[in-house]
């Protein structure tokens, strides 16, 4: 089976421009033309094009993924390199995802703090007004904070 332009947008959730700008690039290999000069896929290529946007979720840049495309065209013999840029990518999204975490954990935080405040539970404290007397932040609201930032 052979996939159209469009066809291949609709699988892949690519953008006509993204995947005309990958073909260009030359990131789609192979690509074949129909009797109209039209752009048209096999299911093989369809299947690359997903890694594709895989591999750009994972932050590669197009002359990372031009990099690792060239190695895929080596074979066997490449795999060892294409292990190490994947464990490389995998070590910096496992940093972004550990600095998203603390960044949740201080939304939840912040969250419950507003909570407690407008039920009453707690007076309201800001690092930007000034302080009343007796509404200086205590250093449990600092260690509930930091504990519930590295759960």
């Amino acid at each position: 089976m052979t996939y159209t332009m469009m066809q291949v947008c609709k699988e892949t959730g690519l953008s006509y421009q993204t995947l005309k700008f990958y073909c260009n690039e030359g990131l789609v290999p192979h690509v074949e033309r129909d009797k109209n000069n039209r752009r048209i896929f096999s299911e093989a290529m369809v299947r690359w094009i997903k890694d594709l946007s895989c591999l750009k979720k994972c932050n590669m840049s197009i002359q990372e993924m031009k990099e690792y495309l060239r190695l895929c065209l080596e074979g066997p013999s490449s795999i060892s390199v294409r292990q190490t840029m994947l464990a490389h990518k995998k070590e910096l999204l496992t940093k972004q995802i550990e600095e998203l975490e603390a960044s949740l954990a201080y939304i939840d935080w912040k969250q419950n703090f507003y909570e407690d405040v407008l039920s009453g539970k707690r007076p309201y404290i800001s690092n930007l007004l000034p302080s009343q007397p007796g509404e200086e932040e205590s250093s449990d609201t600092k260690e509930r904070f930091t504990a519930s930032r590295t759960r």
